[in-house]
């Protein structure tokens, strides 16, 4: 049996992958915040191909507990795309998307609740603070948000994560972009609609390894300069005039030694290497840049899924169960 979207309030969505150590605190918290909301919730965990042995405990979870859903992914799609798992099985009318690990505290859902409440289509969480990181990684997220600021047209707020609360209006709006390479938090951007706020201060991780090392935290940053900006396109023509410049430039100074008989001047080597400089490296700046964007096309006319679920679990009951009645049902 379907579930009548009328009937749920909230969907709070939870990607998760291999999460085992910190489940235990994380599913607490999320049964106290259930608690605390002024109408029916699901909790929708996305479990982005695990390989501990969570899953068992979540599995156990929606079985005796009507307010959760799973979804188990076939293998890890990525945090964009589980995300989006969630985001397409959501029947609230606001949904909110947060990490598992407990640096979005799920005490500041009512807080962007509070907001929607309040008319606000889309309520995002800014961190004020993010405890337990790096000074590098602190100090290349904030280059990248302001070099994305200044890249892009649309305005993708600075210190802010995928955690936020988006209104159902704009969850359906947000279906019709089924681009592959997903950067969500900048796609929402591009809808507009009414945004605001809330700010926090990011704790260190409950438990547990981060799952954006280096390497997918730069994936992610080209997936959004891809994504949203032709500057890399402008940027490869004027690193080729440059290129064009300094190479004209090269060959006056080798003309100048030529017409003054210089005894350092080797006949033929100076202007073979201009000629090939200036060749190697235009082609090499604008074949990378330029099959950048056709990786992305290629990808794109493939049409393949974007994600493959593996198994359903706690979305066939009639409706979300209230908070209180949930509660009582799991003490029984």
């Amino acid at each position: 049996m379907a579930i009548d979207s009328r009937t749920v309030s909230y969907s709070i969505i939870v990607p998760v992958f291999n999460e085992e150590a910190v489940l235990p605190i994380l599913l607490r918290r999320l049964d106290l915040l259930l608690t605390r909301l002024n109408g029916p919730a699901e909790v929708i965990i996305v479990d982005d191909g695990s390989s501990d042995s969570g899953t068992i405990v979540l599995e156990a979870l929606v079985k005796r507990d009507p307010r959760y859903r799973l979804i188990g992914l076939s293998r890890n799609f990525g945090h964009q795309v589980a995300i989006t798992a969630g985001m397409d099985a959501a029947q609230g009318q606001a949904i909110v998307v947060m990490d598992a690990d407990l640096q979005d505290p799920p005490e500041v859902v009512e807080q962007l609740i509070a907001k929607w409440e309040e008319g606000y289509e889309v309520v995002y969480a800014r961190r004020l603070s993010r405890a337990g990181e790096s000074r590098f990684k602190r100090s290349t997220a904030h280059l990248f948000y302001r070099i994305l600021g200044r890249m892009t047209s649309v305005r993708i707020p600075a210190d802010v994560g995928d955690f936020r609360l988006i209104d159902r209006k704009v969850l359906d709006a947000l279906r019709q972009m089924p681009e592959r390479d997903r950067f969500v938090r900048g796609m929402i951007a591009w809808l507009g609609f009414r945004q605001t706020e809330v700010t926090f201060h990011r704790l260190e991780r409950a438990a547990g390894e981060t799952k954006y090392p280096l390497l997918k935290m730069t994936r992610l940053a080209l997936a959004a300069a891809l994504g949203f900006s032709d500057v890399p396109l402008r940027l490869a023509i004027w690193c080729g005039l440059v290129v064009s410049c300094l190479a004209l430039l090269y060959g006056g100074w080798v003309l100048v030694l030529w017409m003054s008989m210089d005894s350092h001047l080797v006949a033929g080597w100076s202007s073979t290497m201009v000629v090939i400089s200036l060749l190697c490296g235009l082609n090499m700046l604008m074949t990378g840049i330029v099959g950048l964007y056709i990786g992305r096309i290629h990808a794109e006319v493939k049409h393949r899924p974007l994600y493959v679920v593996q198994k359903r679990l706690g979305f066939d009951r009639a409706q979300a169960a209230p908070a209180s009645a949930a509660a009582h049902a799991m003490h029984e």
